[in-house]
């Protein structure tokens, strides 16, 4: 009896069973890679590569973000100038307008001040009128003539000045003309005599001068 030995399966055999099996269960097989064809061109996967930075390319980029963030620093600091300059402008004008009100309240209180002496010095002015009245009669001697000039004095210190002589030129802005008298001896209107004094705070009149005047002929 011959005995029949088993063939052995080549793979071009087994591989035609495998796909068979796989059309048959619907379960895709391991696929083959195709072998390269020779001229084929096969592509490759590839990478961009930046230049590197002392080649002209990388030069160029960079010089233009620093150029970019130059120019924002440029924006920044005008900005900060014209920020600036409008700063100082409004201390400026701030500064300009707190010197107008101090000027303002310093000559208001002068003012006041001013006023406040000019009510006292008026109404002590009869007081002086007195005085004076009581020096032509010559009774303003002894202890009552010293206490006159101590209180004479003492009103100077304040500002307060005294006009009107016998020979002054009449000045309409200083004297009252209470009498019109003409004369050879004058060449211009002259108080040829006074009644009553007059007085100034400083720059301002107190109070005119009473006199009489003679106008030339």
């Amino acid at each position: 009896m011959i005995t029949e030995e088993p063939k052995e399966e080549t793979a071009e055999e087994a591989n035609v069973e495998v796909d068979e099996a796989e059309t048959e269960t619907g379960t895709p097989g391991p696929v083959a890679e195709p072998d390269a064809v020779e001229g084929e061109i096969v592509d490759e996967a590839f990478t961009v590569h930046a230049p590197p930075a002392d080649e002209p390319g990388a030069a160029a980029a960079q010089g233009t973000t620093d150029d970019a963030h130059q120019h924002g620093l440029g924006a920044e600091l005008a900005a900060l100038r014209t920020e600036l300059d409008e700063r100082t402008r409004d201390l400026q004008r701030v500064t300009a307008e707190y010197a107008n009100y101090r000027k303002r309240v310093e000559r208001d209180r002068a003012l006041v001040v001013e006023q406040a002496t000019g009510n006292v010095l008026g109404a002590l002015l009869p007081v002086l009128d007195d005085l004076d009245r009581a020096r032509d009669h010559g009774d303003l001697v002894g202890p009552f003539g010293a206490v006159a000039e101590q209180l004479v004095a003492a009103l100077t210190k304040f500002g307060l000045t005294v006009f009107g002589s016998k020979g002054d030129p009449f000045d309409p802005t200083r004297h009252e003309a209470v009498a019109h008298l003409t004369s050879a001896e004058v060449t211009e209107p002259t108080c040829i005599d006074v009644m009553r004094r007059g007085y100034l705070l400083g720059e301002r009149l107190l109070r005119p001068a009473l006199v009489a005047v003679a106008d030339p002929e």
